[in-house]
C-alpha cells in the first residue's frame, strides 16, 4: 500500500483552524509552531500574554480539539484523515512519532501540520514516551499492547552483554510476535516497530542488543576499539585498529590514544609486541610467566615443546621469550625434563 499522502497538511489545517474563536486558534497555532517561523510555544509562555494560567490554556486548547471534531470543517476533510490514517496502518499501525514526521510530510514544514492532523484526528492514540518506548501513534489499540509486550519480551531474552546479526534479531522478533498473535510482517515494519522501545539498540555494525550495552550505545573509543576487533575476529596492533576507526566509523583515532584506551579497559588483552585481542577470545590477562604458570596449573609437568605450544595459543611471541622465562625460580625443570611449578 502507498504511504504517501496526496493531499496538503497546511491546508487541510488551516481550514480546521478557522472553525475556532481566535484565542482558541491563536493558542493552537502557538502550540503547534503553526505559523511561518514554525517556532512553538510553551503553555506557561501563551499564558503569560493573556494574564493566565498554565492550566487555562490547557483546557483552552483541549477546547479548541473538541471544537474542531465538531465542526463542519472536519467532515469536510474526512477523507483527508481517512487518509493519514491508513498511511499510519500502511506504516506499521504502531509508529514512533519520529517516523511518522520523517516518512509522511513532504518537506520539513509540513511536519507541525502532520502532528497537528494526528493530535486532532479521531483514529489516532498518542502514547507518550517512558522509560521503555519513545513517544508513539498508533491506529489499533490492540495491535499496540501485542507489539509492545514482544519487544518486552525480546528485551528479556537478549543476553545483557549479547550482540546478534540483525537477521537473527529479527527472526527471534517475528518469534515473539507471533506468540502474541500478530501474523508475519514485512522487515521494514518489523525494524519500524523495533524503533519503539528504548530497551534494545542497534550498533554501528548492525548489530542488535540491549541499549544499556556499551558494545550497542557507542560512544568512547574503547567502545570503538572493541567493535572494529570483533568484526576483524582476531588480534590485532594497536596502530591497525587506529586505522579500522577511522576507515569504518569516520571517527578520527590517534595510534597513542587508542593504545591508552585498550591498556585501561579489560575487554582487551596484550597478546603480543603492540597486539591486542580480546578477552572473550579466551585470552588472559598477564605476562608471558602468568600464562606458563595457568598452563602448568591447569595441565601439570610439561615438556619445553608442550609449554611453548599451550603458551602460543595465548600470546603472539617468539619461542626464545618463553625459552627465557621458563628459567624464572617458579618454574622447575625435573629429571625427566619436564616442568613444573616450583
Amino acid at each position: 500500500m502507498n504511504t504517501t499522502i496526496t493531499f496538503s497538511p497546511r491546508n487541510v489545517t488551516k481550514d480546521l483552524l478557522l472553525a475556532l474563536p481566535d484565542r482558541s486558534r491563536d493558542v493552537l497555532v502557538a502550540r503547534f509552531g503553526l505559523n511561518k517561523d514554525g517556532a512553538r510555544r510553551t503553555l506557561e509562555d501563551i499564558g503569560s500574554d493573556y494574564g493566565i494560567t498554565r492550566e487555562r490554556v490547557r483546557q483552552i486548547e483541549a477546547h479548541g480539539f473538541a471544537d474542531i471534531q465538531a465542526s463542519e470543517a472536519y467532515a469536510r476533510h474526512k477523507d483527508a484523515i481517512a487518509e493519514l490514517e491508513r498511511s499510519v496502518r500502511a506504516l506499521g499501525g504502531i509508529l514512533s512519532e519520529d517516523i511518522i514526521l520523517e516518512e509522511l510530510p513532504k518537506n520539513k514544514q509540513e511536519k507541525q501540520h502532520v502532528q497537528f492532523l494526528l493530535t486532532v484526528g479521531h483514529p489516532f492514540v498518542d502514547l507518550r514516551e517512558n522509560t521503555n518506548f519513545v513517544r508513539r501513534w498508533h491506529v489499533d489499540t490492540t495491535l499496540a499492547e501485542k507489539v509492545e509486550t514482544a519487544l518486552e519480551t525480546l528485551h528479556e531474552a537478549v543476553d545483557p552483554d549479547n550482540l546478534i546479526p540483525e537477521g537473527e534479531f529479527i527472526e527471534r522478533f517475528t518469534s515473539c510476535l507471533k506468540k502474541t498473535g500478530v501474523k508475519e510482517r514485512d522487515e521494514s515494519i518489523l525494524k519500524r516497530w523495533l524503533g519503539l522501545t528504548k530497551q534494545l539498540g542497534r550498533n554501528p555494525l548492525g548489530e542488535w542488543g540491549r541499549a544499556t550495552s556499551p558494545n550497542v550505545r557507542v560512544k568512547s573509543m574503547r567502545d570503538l576499539a572493541y567493535l572494529t576487533l570483533k568484526r576483524h575476529g582476531s588480534p590485532m596492533h594497536f596502530t591497525e585498529v587506529a586505522q579500522n576507526i577511522e576507515k569504518i566509523f569516520k571517527r578520527p583515532a590517534h595510534p597513542a590514544t587508542c593504545h591508552n584506551e585498550l591498556i585501561k579497559d579489560k575487554r582487551f588483552v596484550l597478546v603480543g609486541r603492540g597486539l591486542y585481542g580480546l578477552e572473550e577470545w579466551g585470552y588472559k590477562k598477564g605476562v608471558v610467566r602468568d600464562v606458563i604458570k595457568e598452563v602448568l596449573e591447569a595441565h601439570g609437568p610439561l615438556s619445553r615443546e608442550d609449554i611453548i605450544d599451550r603458551v602460543k595459543r595465548e600470546r603472539y611471541v617468539k619461542d626464545a621469550t618463553i625459552l627465557v622465562n621458563l628459567q624464572d625460580p617458579a618454574f622447575v625443570r625435573a629429571k625427566d625434563g619436564l616442568y613444573t611449578l616450583a
